[in-house]
């Protein structure tokens, strides 16, 4: 939409219209019909159970045993004896391994 271009009231154009002008709305949309929503009956009522039913009963079971005492210092010396073993195949791996990279370097030399 461009502007008037006809006399010096330029600013007639954007002014609101008066209070008793005819509306320049949007003709009138047939709306459509809502329907109404379906009644809802609820959810199906369930049988009652037999007189005789009772849910499953459990016997109650014995308190926990006590554990047995720690000895700290057997404790200790397994942990130790495992130190041991773990480092001495540590070392057994790596010697083999310097071992194997002697050889390999020495025959790409030669």
């Amino acid at each position: 939409m461009s502007s008037p271009t006809r006399g010096p009231d330029d600013d007639a154009y954007w002014q609101r219209p008066t209070p008793d002008a005819a509306p320049l709305g949007r003709p009138p949309q047939d709306q459509p019909a809502t329907p109404e929503p379906p009644a809802y009956p609820g959810p199906p009522r369930t049988d009652p159970p037999a007189a005789y039913w009772r849910p499953p009963t459990i016997a109650t079971p014995p308190p926990p045993r006590h554990m047995p005492a720690q000895d700290m210092d057997a404790i200790d010396e397994a942990e130790g004896s495992a130190r041991t073993v773990t480092y001495g195949v540590g070392l057994v791996a790596g010697a083999v391994a310097v071992i194997l990279i002697c050889l390999l370097c020495g025959r790409a030399l030669l």
